[in-house]
């Protein structure tokens, strides 16, 4: 990568796969702004069929954009199919929850006044992307703010800029306006040209909590900007009391280590009793030695691939050490098969009593175990994070999981599901440092369009009944 271009290279591989010029954001927003009038005052319908279009145009492309995101991510292929059918359901879904949470609603008052609830959208709105769902994520920000009636300027990760162009070519060849939706390739750098751009009305963003943190501080200036933050977690899965250890391990092993550990819902933290955990974490062991870890079109299809490069998986190596430096039982060591591909092994270590441990979002197959005494520490653990994105319990109690839902901070709790099942037609957001309270999915209807309110008349009626002199 140079300061002029963006190359990407297969992770699986090393061989390059896409390379292009750095953009420039001011030019980008300019663009956007002078498209945006025109598709603003397109009526509803006309945005709604031309979207539409777009879930048409990606459906014709399932298998080329899939076999694209397997190559750029180093994920499977067929997670890669699944990232695809989300980004074509997600218009359907957009629809629904635009109408619901948008919808215009008209009030009969007093003396023939009504009034009326009608929504607008901001204008031209930035949409930062992530490299784990580089297509599903930014997508997610996408529709919905284009069905409002915003123009969007969309900045991809600089690790996987493919797909993020692929993206824009859809919404364009579905006939979305070249200015309504814009890509800026570029790095860091970009992003931070891009969130600082006068021209935008806010700012969408997925991504790590240090980078939100960062895009909180340089937004304190601009309140008159919509920012939203979906942000990682640093996520608990309680398992208690269940007779079914093999579910119960199929579901810590799908919450840890699925898309290589590389989701912000991912299970971080296994929170067990102490004197009863063994079964389980021997099933889990035994789970972990079976998964197949290989290249996106390997045969047979492997579970997981590698993280996004080899920067990560040194990092995500470096942290695990760290873990095992403070004191912590390998249970299964973290290994790197090829010295130079970013192929991790899922790394499962107990770190029950040690303290001082760093509360952070290790963004990779790295599964932590907690033994506490009972189910109050049970809580209190899942909840000693400044993260609330996910958190899951497995238990065959429905009155534990009263419990543990009234009890445990986090905006997605699921109960004998993984930590990362998700629905994509409700809400989804965290609370701490997990997002800035702008829940996404069926929601992010919300932050793409403002509400206004009117009181209006078909005739100005006026008087004045009291505080005036005779006349």
């Amino acid at each position: 990568m140079s300061a002029n271009e963006i190359i990407s290279t297969e992770p699986a591989t090393g061989i390059e796969l896409w390379r292009g010029a750095v953009g420039n954001a001011a030019h980008e927003v300019a663009l956007a702004r002078a498209a945006w009038p025109a598709w603003a005052a397109q009526p509803l319908a006309v945005r709604t069929e031309t979207l539409r279009r777009f879930a048409n145009v990606v459906r014709s492309k399932l298998d080329a954009f899939a076999d694209l995101i397997a190559r750029e991510t180093g994920k499977p292929l067929w997670e890669a199919r699944t990232e695809v059918e989300s980004v074509i359901n997600k218009v359907d879904i957009s629809i629904s929850a635009y109408s619901e949470r948008t919808a215009q609603r008209r009030f009969e008052g007093a003396l023939g006044a009504k009034s009326a609830i009608r929504h607008k959208p901001h204008g031209v709105l930035a949409v930062l992307g992530p490299f784990n769902f580089p297509a599903h994520l930014p997508n997610g920000h996408i529709v919905p703010a284009l069905l409002a009636g915003n123009a969007v300027v969309f900045k991809p990760s600089e690790k996987t800029p493919a797909t993020g162009a692929f993206l824009v070519d859809c919404f364009h060849a579905a006939g979305i306006p070249q200015g309504v939706i814009r890509l800026l390739v570029g790095g860091p750098d970009e992003g931070r040209a891009l969130a600082g751009e006068p021209g935008i009305d806010g700012l969408l963003f997925t991504g790590s909590a240090r980078a939100g943190q960062a895009l909180h501080r340089q937004f304190a200036e601009t309140p008159q900007n919509i920012l939203a933050l979906e942000l990682g977690g640093n996520n608990p899965l309680v398992v208690w009391d269940t007779p079914d250890i093999a579910s119960a391990a199929v579901i810590a092993v799908q919450s840890a280590f699925m898309s290589a550990g590389q989701r912000c819902t991912a299970a971080r933290r296994l929170i067990v009793k102490d004197g009863a955990h063994e079964p389980l974490v021997e099933e889990i062991g035994r789970l972990i030695d079976r998964i197949i870890i290989d290249q996106p079109h390997a045969n047979p299809q492997p579970f997981m691939g590698s993280v996004i490069d080899n920067a990560t998986a040194d990092q995500v190596q470096e942290s695990f050490l760290n873990l095992i430096l403070k004191g912590g039982r390998a249970i299964k060591q973290m290994a790197r098969p090829q010295a130079d591909r970013p192929f991790l092994t899922p790394a499962l270590i107990d770190m029950t009593g040690i303290a001082g441990l760093p509360d952070e979002e290790i963004f990779g197959p790295v599964l932590q175990i907690f033994r506490v005494a009972d189910f109050d520490a049970a809580i209190a653990e899942a909840n000693n994070t400044r993260f609330g994105l996910s958190a899951s319990l497995v238990a065959g109690d429905p009155a534990l999981y009263d419990r543990f839902w009234g009890n445990v901070r986090a905006g997605v709790i699921n109960w004998n599901r993984p930590t990362n099942g998700a629905p994509s037609n409700a809400p989804f957001g965290g609370v701490g440092l997990s997002g800035n309270h702008r829940p996404s999915a069926y929601y992010a209807a919300d932050y793409c369009a403002y509400p206004v309110t009117s009181s209006e008349a078909d005739q100005p009626r006026a008087s004045i009944g009291v505080g005036l002199r005779e006349g």
